[in-house]
């Protein structure tokens, strides 16, 4: 008996220590919901590496080609990478204005939030495995047995509130003696079910809105490019002196053009890439929904037996 209850005191699953914002330090979000300020902090992070990458690959590949070249090959694939990394990729980040670097913010925001919202839900998915409700056949879920479940959740979790699925099965069992008939404890866990799945809908407000703005700053950078090449248009038209200064004023123009285009592949891009991965990402926690809702079923719903009131 003493080793049961030693057993009992082993928490199987903790939130407050194996979830991945306590882990960080700070306040966790309920279930899949995220710390918005640790979000913010890692996608300001991952933009600076972003950019010194970016800014390290320009230094390295805009130079001239090293000396003492072996071969022509290796002269070529240098001027191949100079081509694609240098004036060509990083420039679209680094010499664009600021508008790149809003939506490379606003992506690695986006991102961020995703990742850490996947690694709680696959904490959350952990329940799942939890012997929480006997398995043998013939269990019958009474008033009486109900208080051993509850205290067998306690025992394996540090606190049920911190799981959706053991929240919604304390709820719905620390009510099971104000109610009269199974249907009460169905639409109990319905309205619960719902609950959570408003939740899990609201989680993903601050990506959508990402989703949603990151392409309208892409079409801004495409407003302030075409701006910029108008207005060195007009210059060339009352370009007079001479073929080289007009070449030079033709040089302004396209690199107008070149902001303009450039901000709106990038926005598009990653615009599609988020919403991408937050759809993936939504469809495995409807899933893990659904399993809730199968679990409450099976383990709960149909083992239920009430005695009639007034026997």
């Amino acid at each position: 008996m003493t080793q049961n209850r030693q057993r009992a005191l082993i928490k199987i699953l903790n939130w407050q220590q194996d979830d991945i914002e306590e882990r960080f330090g700070v306040t966790g979000g309920r279930y899949t919901d995220v710390n918005v300020l640790l979000t913010l902090f890692i996608g300001v992070g991952l933009t600076v590496l972003f950019y010194g990458g970016l800014w390290g690959i320009n230094v390295l590949f805009t130079g001239a080609a090293p000396g003492g070249a072996s071969s022509p090959d290796e002269g070529i694939l240098f001027q191949t990478l100079s081509a694609i990394l240098g004036s060509g990729f990083s420039d679209m980040f680094l010499h664009r204005g600021i508008t790149p670097v809003v939506i490379c913010l606003f992506t690695s925001w986006s991102l961020s939030i995703l990742l850490i919202k996947w690694r709680k839900l696959l904490f959350q998915k952990k329940v799942l495995t939890l012997m929480v409700v006997p398995q043998n056949a013939g269990f019958e879920l009474t008033q009486e047995s109900a208080r051993d479940i509850l205290s067998r959740m306690y025992g394996l979790v540090d606190d049920p509130q911190y799981f959706l699925l053991l929240n919604r099965i304390d709820r719905a069992l620390a009510n099971l003696q104000n109610m009269g008939m199974v249907a009460d404890l169905s639409a109990l866990l319905t309205t619960q079910a719902q609950n959570d799945e408003d939740r899990m809908e609201s989680s993903y407000g601050l990506v959508r809105g990402f989703v949603w703005a990151i392409p309208v700053l892409g079409f801004i950078g495409t407003v302030l490019g075409l701006s910029r090449a108008i207005g060195s248009f007009g210059g060339v038209l009352l370009q007079t002196d001479g073929i080289g200064q007009l070449k030079t004023s033709l040089q302004e123009i396209t690199t107008g053009l070149s902001v303009a285009f450039d901000t709106t592949l990038i926005a598009l891009i990653a615009a599609l890439f988020v919403q991408l991965i937050m759809v993936a990402l939504k469809k495995k926690e409807e899933g893990f929904l659904d399993a809730c809702n199968d679990y409450c079923h099976a383990n709960i719903i149909s083992k239920l037996r009430l005695s009639q009131k007034g026997n």
